[in-house]
């Protein structure tokens, strides 16, 4: 069953049998809002990038986006970049996949984060979500629709974090301005 989290919550990411998840899916997925103009409306291809940031006791230590697929590791890999998104109908444009049992015990925190790399604002966006899904059956656990609307280029969407011996997801939603994940780091560090 999925949870739709609000802005701040936490999940825990045990299975129900108790078990711990070993693999886990980020998905993003948005659609570009229709623009009124003088014969209509029409809409515009956005090109948003999801970008995993991994966390050594808050220092960064590696990053995972589409010029860096896989993280030095080989524990997070990104899918691929998708230049138009949201021509599917509410699908993940882009994906970045976390295999848990692999994540180094150093690395206690992974920062999602999205970003507009042509720097069209979250004006120009709607339906915007990432959800979190048990890579190893595709059941969703958790969906976070993103704010729209705004006046920024990037948000940083929900962090993957040890707890104990397991791992939570927190929904973050930051708005933010920057075309790179490293324009977002000022953003990232008070949220973790």
């Amino acid at each position: 069953m999925t949870v739709n989290m609000t802005k701040g919550q936490a999940i825990s990411l045990q299975k129900n049998d108790g078990g711990s998840l070993t693999a886990v899916r980020m998905g993003l997925g948005w659609q570009a809002a229709p623009r009124r103009g003088l014969f209509g409306s029409r809409t515009r291809e956005i090109d948003l990038d999801a970008s995993a940031v991994l966390f050594a006791d808050k220092q960064p230590v590696d990053v995972v986006f589409f010029r860096h697929l896989v993280s030095d590791d080989g524990s997070v890999r990104h899918t691929g970049d998708n230049l138009v998104g949201g021509v599917g109908q509410g699908g993940d444009d882009e994906a970045i996949l976390v295999d848990l049992a692999r994540v180094p015990v150093h690395i206690d925190q992974i920062v999602f984060t999205v970003n507009s790399f042509t720097g069209q604002t979250f004006q120009e966006v709607q339906n915007a979500f990432c959800r979190l899904v048990d890579e190893t059956n595709g059941q969703e656990l958790a969906r976070y629709t993103l704010a729209g609307g705004g006046q920024y280029t990037a948000q940083i969407m929900a962090k993957v974090h040890r707890a104990g011996t397991g791992w939570q997801m927190t929904a973050i939603g930051t708005p933010a301005n920057g075309r790179t994940f490293q324009d977002l780091m000022p953003a990232i560090l008070p949220v973790l």
